[in-house]
């Protein structure tokens, strides 16, 4: 836990005034959480190569992970700087849990569950398919944002990952989504 509140700590919010054109704050009435953006996980860019997070919105096999970031909102972190790795589970992957254990997740007030859930698949780094071979050729094992080790495993062209099959990567502006055919749930401490 203590690693997920160092992980936490390097991210910042980014806060705008909302401001009329004479300098006088605006009364529209709004709240501020409603006029509050995500930080750069709200900044629009269709030049630049696209983040981690932008690859994931634009991916129809991700749209469960894409509502699971949204609704333990931590989209800032899959646009951090990185270099970072996300272990991406499918939507069918997803489908694979117990029944009604993602609608039970995505409820509010099990947000900082889901935000564990989904960090554990993020790692600090660049493991793009040869990267994760040259981990498993020297016996490493990948470490997660909330301080778990996950083996990884190469028989023949098969590469897992916490016990998660690679399906494919993808390179992003900020590092690579690896995506994985399993939610890759944390170790029980």
């Amino acid at each position: 836990m203590k690693k997920l509140t160092i992980l936490f700590a390097f991210i910042f919010i980014v806060s705008a005034c909302n401001t009329g054109g004479n300098g006088e704050a605006s009364s529209s009435g709004d709240s501020f959480a409603e006029n509050t953006p995500l930080g750069q996980a709200s900044v629009v860019d269709d030049v630049s190569a696209k983040n981690i997070l932008q690859i994931a919105i634009g991916s129809k096999d991700h749209t469960t992970l894409v509502a699971a970031v949204q609704a333990a909102q931590i989209e800032h972190v899959l646009v951090n700087a990185g270099p970072l790795t996300v272990f991406a589970p499918t939507n069918a992957a997803f489908d694979a849990l117990p029944p009604g254990t993602v609608e039970t997740l995505l409820k509010p007030e099990n947000k900082a569950t889901l935000a564990l859930i989904l960090t554990n698949h993020a790692s600090p780094g660049t493991f793009d398919i040869e990267g994760l071979k040259k981990e498993a050729r020297k016996g490493r094992k990948i470490y997660t944002a909330i301080g778990d080790y996950l083996d990884i495993v190469v028989d023949g062209d098969n590469i897992t990952v916490g016990g998660a099959k690679v399906l494919g990567v993808v390179k992003a502006s900020n590092g690579v989504v690896v995506v994985v055919d399993k939610v890759i749930l944390p170790q029980e401490k």
